[in-house]
């Protein structure tokens, strides 16, 4: 790994780490600014537990700690209003709706390292603001803006990590993104617990955020955006580094540019027109229509049991804080995911991490209608956003895997457009910040039937990329896998990668005065 891969790694891994920190602020403002109320909140998922165990709202504490936090919160006046802090979470999905709409189009135009570093300081920004002024309109405008820096700040962490590796290697980077945000789950959680009153808790989640702002400025460019935009003197800049960096980005640079001589070989090929072809047209193709409804229920069945959990964690029994801290601890196992793909592939891997999600999510709420021990619910519901994490992560190279490359990028943002949209309507299912009996049984029942729909997508680890519609036909459905050809698919798929690459292409290299 070159000096340049290893600045560029570290750096977006602490970004992701900081976003989880106003990811989850919601959960801990509740819990922050709660007034004790009674119990009156109906029956409930967490409603089915013993009433010694239950809890009032998300993130209940108890009796003295309430008072004590109380007591420390003379400076706001946050605790005597607390009914619009619930549409903080509504405001906050909403921004990540609408940065999903135009945060790749500005990534594409200006640059992942300018749009990353400008979200970057305005999510320090929109995190230190409420501890100054405690308003309530200022609030829920700042979350809804920082929904929007998250959702940029993910998009370009996501392509600059991509970017930045060689074609065998990319499955790594979102891994380790995912693993940053989970183990910012987990150092957020004490930072809460440690913060009693409102502005205590919005400086501590955002200094560190704020001190960490000058190790972004020499984040690199993706070099394949400075080989589009012709940018050679930054390149240059970049390969006199280091012999290191050289290398690598000799490398970088000789994959990007056979990728971008496939694709202007692929437009020339085409037949002249009188009229330039709708590339919409290939969305009527009933191959297509059919990926493209199977990932977009995916999409939504992934984000509806997600995000119902990790955000609505004081629903089972267990305190909020401590919740938090287990949730982040439950996504550590992602990294273990792109070595499961190389040996079993896509297809099986999404199938098998949908049952699990489902079977757990279904256990969690047989052990909760027995009043089953809190800690063993939260585990059971822990284990299923496991397998929805899974899900998600695979469905990111899956769904560019899947699709052709003259309708892939429409395909791909349709499909995360119908996440977006599932993450508001679980605010519906979840409302008060409770999650009901009916969106625990959507949560276990929407993985299991999105196993079933998986059985029409083909595999396509190790198969070429589609260019067109014919190539998306000519991927055959593969017959139901054995235990024994699951565990030989590796040696199969590294085979296939040796053959993707053509012989007069190790010998290519690419002079950058001819840019």
């Amino acid at each position: 790994m070159s000096p340049l891969q290893l600045s560029v790694y570290w750096r977006l891994s602490l970004g992701i780490f900081f976003t989880s920190f106003l990811f989850y602020l919601d959960v801990f403002t509740m819990a922050t600014a709660f007034c004790h109320h009674g119990n009156d909140i109906g029956e409930t998922f967490q409603g089915t537990f013993p009433p010694a165990i239950n809890q009032s709202g998300p993130g209940k504490v108890s009796d003295s700690e309430a008072s004590l936090r109380n007591n420390n919160r003379n400076e706001t006046s946050v605790c005597l209003k607390t009914d619009w802090l619930s549409y903080g979470q509504t405001l906050y999905i909403t921004g990540l709706l609408l940065g999903s709409l135009f945060g790749g189009a500005l990534s594409d135009r200006y640059g992942r390292r300018p749009v990353l570093l400008v979200c970057v300081c305005m999510h320090a920004v929109c995190g230190v603001l409420p501890a100054a002024l405690p308003q309530p309109l200022l609030f829920l405008t700042l979350r809804c803006l920082t929904g929007v820096c998250s959702c940029c700040i993910h998009i370009c962490s996501f392509s600059l990590g991509v970017e930045w590796s060689l074609p065998s290697y990319r499955a790594w980077p979102p891994a380790l993104l995912c693993f940053c945000f989970g183990l910012g789950t987990m150092a957020g959680a004490p930072l809460a617990w440690l913060s009693p009153s409102w502005r205590q808790l919005h400086l501590s989640l955002a200094l560190p955020q704020i001190v960490c702002l000058p190790l972004y400025i020499s984040i690199p460019e993706s070099p394949r955006w400075l080989l589009l935009r012709r940018k050679k003197d930054v390149l240059n800049r970049y390969q006199d580094n280091s012999p290191a960096d050289k290398h690598c980005l000799e490398l970088l640079l000789q994959t990007a540019w056979s990728e971008l001589k496939k694709g202007e070989e692929g437009e020339e090929a085409r037949p002249p027109t009188d009229h330039a072809p709708c590339d919409l047209i290939h969305l009527r193709h009933p191959t297509i229509l059919l990926r493209l409804s199977v990932m977009s229920y995916l999409s939504i069945a992934s984000s509806l049991t997600y995000y119902g959990i990790c955000l609505n964690m004081g629903s089972f029994g267990v305190g909020v804080y401590s919740a938090q801290f287990f949730s982040g601890l439950s996504e550590a196992p992602v990294l273990l995911v792109p070595f499961l793909l190389a040996r079993w592939g896509r297809r099986p891997m999404t199938m098998l991490a949908l049952m699990f999600s489902g079977l757990a999510c279904f256990l969690c709420l047989l052990v909760s209608r027995y009043y089953g021990p809190p800690v063993l619910v939260m585990s059971l519901a822990l284990l299923g956003k496991l397998g929805m994490l899974t899900v998600v992560y695979i469905s990111m190279l899956y769904s560019i895997e899947l699709f052709p490359t003259v309708v892939r990028q429409r395909c791909v943002s349709l499909v995360n457009l119908c996440s977006r949209v599932s993450c508001l309507v679980n605010t519906l299912l979840t409302a008060n910040g409770v999650i009901s009996l009916v969106a625990m049984i959507i949560y276990s029942s929407g993985p299991i039937i999105g196993c079933g729909l998986c059985l029409l997508l083909p595999e396509t680890s190790g198969v070429p990329l589609p260019d067109s519609v014919e190539d998306c036909d000519r991927q055959l459905l593969p017959h139901p896998p054995s235990l024994v050809s699951l565990w030989r698919r590796r040696s199969a798929v590294n085979q296939a990668r040796k053959t993707e690459m053509l012989p007069g292409e190790k010998d290519q290299s690419v002079d950058l005065n001819e840019l």
